[in-house]
């Protein structure tokens, strides 16, 4: 499996979204210089973010974007369930009347416990936990000023 390049991209600009801790909405602009992405592309993660509810837009010249919810809420199961679609390694089984032995076989002994054991790990872990993470190992931790 492979996250797309959209649920990377998407949540690495939501986390330094968060890193800003700022209540003044940043600008896109700033986030995709920061992270070296492009801004057309982040509208479009951010319109997907802002449409569930994770972020919220501010127009104007002071315009940007903020977190709608503190980074506790924000669980990275949900992100990556918005950007992505869902979180299965390999898709629900057919009906068992179109199942072979051997496909069932490995539904319930393979993919069904990987699928659980995903969901399991993204839905513990909330965007506050890798803002904590990457700040508490980050020597060059920058600041972020407005």
């Amino acid at each position: 499996m492979k996250m797309s390049t959209k649920c990377r991209y998407g949540l690495r600009a939501l986390a330094d979204l968060a890193l800003s801790g700022s209540s003044s909405p940043i600008p896109l602009s700033q986030i995709a210089e920061r992270q070296n992405l492009s801004v057309k592309y982040l509208e479009q993660e951010f319109a997907a973010l802002r449409k569930a509810g994770f972020v919220r837009s501010v127009k104007g010249a002071q315009g940007g974007y903020i977190l709608a919810c503190a980074p506790v809420d924000i669980m990275i199961s949900d992100v990556i369930r918005q950007l992505e679609g869902d979180l299965l390694l390999v898709d629900e089984p057919a009906p068992k009347l179109q199942s072979t032995p051997i496909k069932q076989c490995l539904q319930d002994v393979l993919w069904q416990p990987l699928n659980e054991q995903l969901e399991r790990t993204l839905s513990s872990v909330t965007l506050a936990d890798i803002i904590a993470d990457w700040q508490s190992g980050n020597d060059d931790n920058p600041m972020y000023y407005i």
